[in-house]
């Protein structure tokens, strides 16, 4: 039998994590596999949606889970465009778009910040992960 003790803690969901075809689920199931802490992030996927219903599932999403911080996948894409919407009447809401693995892994890492914070220090961290290596002849 086990007891409360034994049992982990569910985090809250702390952001929304957006973007075309498989990627906000996939992004999410490596955070989960990765660090246990997926239920951070609530992904969705937005596949033949229209900009309009993108800004609506998004807006909804993240009123039901009383967030206020997006990724998306790419700068100029429809999850941004909606996200950017969505930010209009939210002065506490923080959009990182261009997201990739580690800075959601630096995301769900920041226990001491703030959601905004966290996200904005996560995109500092994603960016500089970035890199190119080549071959030598």
């Amino acid at each position: 039998m086990s007891s409360p003790a034994d049992t982990p803690a569910v985090e809250p969901p702390r952001a929304v994590v957006a973007g075309h075809g498989d990627f906000a689920p996939g992004l999410v199931s490596a955070v989960e596999q990765i660090t246990g802490r997926g239920a951070q992030l609530i992904p969705v996927s937005v596949q033949r949606l229209a900009l309009p219903d993108i800004e609506e599932l998004l807006r909804s999403r993240m009123l039901e889970a009383g967030v206020k911080v997006i990724f998306t996948d790419l700068q100029a894409g429809s999850c941004t465009m909606a996200a950017r919407r969505i930010l209009r009447g939210m002065s506490d809401a923080v959009l990182v778009a261009g997201a990739n693995l580690p800075t959601l892994l630096d995301f769900v890492f920041s226990d001491g910040r703030s959601p905004a914070e966290a996200a904005r220090h996560s995109a500092e961290r994603g960016r500089a992960a970035i890199a190119v290596h080549e071959g030598a002849p």
